[in-house]
């Protein structure tokens, strides 16, 4: 007679499959959200914790940004602005998607990098690792925001019903910003040299787009070329929800900064998921 096994003695048999991770990986990325919310919150109180400036870089960053931006092309340059929106905000609106873009890029850009010790030793989906790094890009982003809304209050400026629609557009900047951050963080660790560029692309793209200036002043024959850049959908779709009518939006040149944007984070994603098996290996 079979005696039967009591739960004691019963074990646990850990089956190896071939493939296994990459069927899981997208519900992994689900069940290690917790190492995400620790590396986000590490990463961000790296970049407050004993410092000097600390919150105060936030603040002052955009501010002299602003203030430049505002001499150069609202000043000597005489650009003009949307509508009856005083300079400066039209300035600060743009700068708060352009800011969030390319610190997400810089900040990404690096991290695999630095969490060098844990990839080589640990299992884990390593998307994880640039997008938590992106969460220090979010949390300047709300300061500045709040700063945005105390010169709006300064110049007694009331944001229309259109402001609805700015977690969207913050959305779409988080993932204009997430395709190429995604290629550029995998290129990173096979050629350590790309981390030096990115510094001058960041630069060249700030004045490529209309950070200081309104997208209105560009030729109406270039205005679809010119918004293939997705930073120029980004930024004049944060215009539009903050200053309301009297920034328009281009509505062939933001589906085609969409379209763009839709193209890079595929690719980016696509890009990262084949070069993640070497990255133990090289970093």
């Amino acid at each position: 007679m079979d005696c039967p096994i009591s739960q004691s003695e019963q074990t646990r048999v850990l089956v190896l499959e071939a493939s296994r991770t990459e069927r899981n990986y997208w519900s992994d990325l689900w069940h290690y959200r917790e190492l995400f919310a620790i590396l986000a919150w590490r990463d961000v109180a790296v970049r407050y914790k004993q410092t000097v400036m600390g919150v105060a870089w936030a603040i002052v960053r955009p501010l002299v940004t602003m203030i430049i931006f505002t001499i150069v092309f609202g000043k000597l340059a005489k650009l003009p602005s949307d509508g009856d929106v005083p300079y400066p905000i039209l300035v600060f609106a743009g700068m708060l998607p352009w800011f969030l873009f390319s610190s997400i890029l810089s900040e990404a850009s690096n991290s695999l990098i630095s969490n060098a010790s844990l990839i080589s030793k640990v299992y884990f989906p390593r998307l994880i690792v640039p997008v938590s790094a992106g969460v220090v890009a979010l949390v300047d982003f709300m300061i500045n925001l709040a700063i945005l809304f105390g010169l709006m209050a300064w110049y007694e400026f009331v944001p229309g019903w259109h402001i609805v629609f700015l977690p969207a557009f913050i959305a779409f900047a988080v993932v204009a910003s997430l395709g190429p951050a995604l290629f550029i963080t995998a290129l990173n660790v096979k050629y350590r040299d790309v981390r030096y560029a990115i510094p001058f692309a960041i630069q060249f793209g700030l004045y490529v787009s209309p950070v200081g200036f309104s997208s209105e002043i560009i030729p109406a024959d270039m205005r679809f070329l010119y918004s293939l850049n997705p930073v120029v959908g980004v930024i004049d779709g944060f215009r539009w929800s903050l200053l309301g009518g009297e920034s328009q939006l281009y509505i062939p040149g933001f589906l085609a900064s969409l379209g763009v944007t839709a193209f890079m984070m595929w690719y980016g994603l696509r890009y990262f998921r084949g070069a993640e098996r070497a990255f133990a290996d090289l970093v």
